[in-house]
């Protein structure tokens, strides 16, 4: 069953380009396209896609408010969201990352690294740039309180290696090869590391680390 994506963006041949580049793509299927962010929340809503891909400055509506409202904190049913840009410094994936989305892109990752982004963001996973994904949040985390904010209960020694190596941009697989793990076990500490540190997913969880200064 292919993987429905949505993909939203305000310049009419990027958009085409995204839409192309998806369809190509095996077992993944561009369901709706949109011009800005309002009409991104419509149709998502109207066709609950796999993946919403939304660019990051959209009018009418731009892609942090877009992405609260399909995946903020208050909403019951949260789609699965990836943000892109063009600058992969821009203060608005900080704001979309805190808004809901799984992940971001730089809008020259490639098809490869796009189908990839997508096919995880499908799985309830995150797949970015580790060395993008680095950059951004310590950019970010400079402004953090130093040791970020404390845990309801403390992290095991073996959780707080998976953080640290979720903030590093590793993969569940990569993560499992580090530390001579099970990828079931693995997704385990993961699971727990979420409610501990009050993130949704893996780029929360990543961001909470660099945050509290617990990153690699």
């Amino acid at each position: 069953m292919s993987i429905r994506v949505l993909v939203a963006d305000d310049q009419e041949i990027v958009r085409t380009g995204l839409c192309t580049i998806l369809d190509a793509q095996p077992g993944i299927e561009v369901v709706a396209e949109a011009p800005d962010g309002q009409q991104a929340v419509r149709e998502a809503h109207r066709l609950r896609p796999d993946v919403c891909l939304l660019d990051i400055r959209m009018p009418v509506l731009d892609g942090v408010a877009a992405t609260l409202q399909l995946a903020g904190p208050d909403v019951a049913d949260p789609m699965a969201v990836v943000v892109i840009t063009t600058f992969d410094l821009d203060e608005h994936v900080h704001d979309a990352l805190r808004a809901g989305a799984r992940g971001f892109l730089l809008k020259d990752a490639g098809p490869a690294l796009l189908a990839q982004a997508v096919r995880a963001a499908a799985d309830g996973d995150a797949l970015i740039d580790p060395a993008v994904t680095v950059r951004l949040l310590a950019h970010f985390a400079r402004a953090a309180r130093p040791g970020g904010s404390p845990t309801a209960d403390p992290l095991t020694g073996r959780e707080d290696a998976v953080l640290r190596l979720v903030a590093g941009g590793l993969t569940n697989a990569e993560i499992t090869a580090e530390l001579h793990l099970g990828l079931s076990t693995v997704k385990t500490h993961l699971a727990a590391i979420m409610p501990k540190t009050g993130a949704r997913n893996r780029v929360e969880v990543a961001r909470w680390a660099y945050e509290s200064g617990r990153h690699p």
